[in-house]
């Protein structure tokens, strides 16, 4: 079975084009049928959230910690211990490619970071798209890390001890446990993510607080 684990923190506004994207990526035919067990992990959501995914029929767990790092790792705990061989990670508020879970596996790595494409700049100034633009390796070879995009074998996982109860770079802290522990990493962009630029950030000093950082930087020099 290929698990996978999708923190969420109300999320009502987008994670149903998250789960769309999922369950067709979990159809792929380069699975040959293989089960595919989508976890939400619902943590402190005051909205809709919950009832949406129940409504795609996938599964859920509630949590109220507030923390990505420990959403991320009940998920991961609830998949491994349903037999879980592979985990696959993504976001509420990403797109996954239909071949997404299929790029992944085909790499034959012990754990692959994706890289992301961004669906909407119109929230930044245009000094922060050309800044991505620049300085961003969409490319195979790339070092980024992306919870949005990260896959583990359940055996390397086990192997790193996991993902550490962090607030923010709980997947950087992870993938450094995993090269650690002599894990091969693929840092591919074959795999492919499309996530949000929005300003409202869920996790403090994630993504979206990057690129707020990037617009003041902008505007400051």
């Amino acid at each position: 079975m290929i698990g996978v684990v999708v923190p969420a923190h109300n999320e009502e506004a987008l994670i149903a084009r998250c789960l769309t994207a999922l369950l067709a990526a979990s159809r792929h035919e380069a699975l040959a049928g293989e089960e595919v067990r989508i976890v939400v992990a619902l943590d402190a959501c005051s909205d809709f959230s919950g009832a949406i995914a129940r409504a795609y029929g996938v599964h859920t767990l509630t949590l109220k910690a507030r923390n990505v790092g420990i959403a991320r790792a009940l998920g991961a705990s609830l998949l491994l211990a349903h037999g879980a061989r592979w985990l696959a990670f993504t976001d509420a508020d990403s797109r996954v490619s239909r071949g997404w879970l299929a790029a992944q596996l085909a790499l034959g790595a012990d754990a692959v970071c994706g890289s992301i494409a961004v669906d909407d700049w119109s929230a930044h100034p245009r000094s922060v798209r050309e800044y991505f633009r620049k300085t961003y390796v969409d490319a195979d070879g790339h070092r980024h890390v992306h919870g949005a995009n990260l896959g583990v074998s359940a055996h390397a996982y086990r192997r790193s001890g996991g993902f550490p109860p962090l607030k923010c770079s709980e997947d950087v802290a992870l993938v450094d446990r995993l090269i650690a522990t002599g894990a091969r990493i693929a840092w591919s962009a074959a795999p492919r993510v499309t996530t949000s630029a929005r300003t409202a950030a869920r996790a403090r000093g994630g993504f979206g607080d990057r690129l707020i950082s990037w617009a003041t930087d902008s505007a400051l020099a």
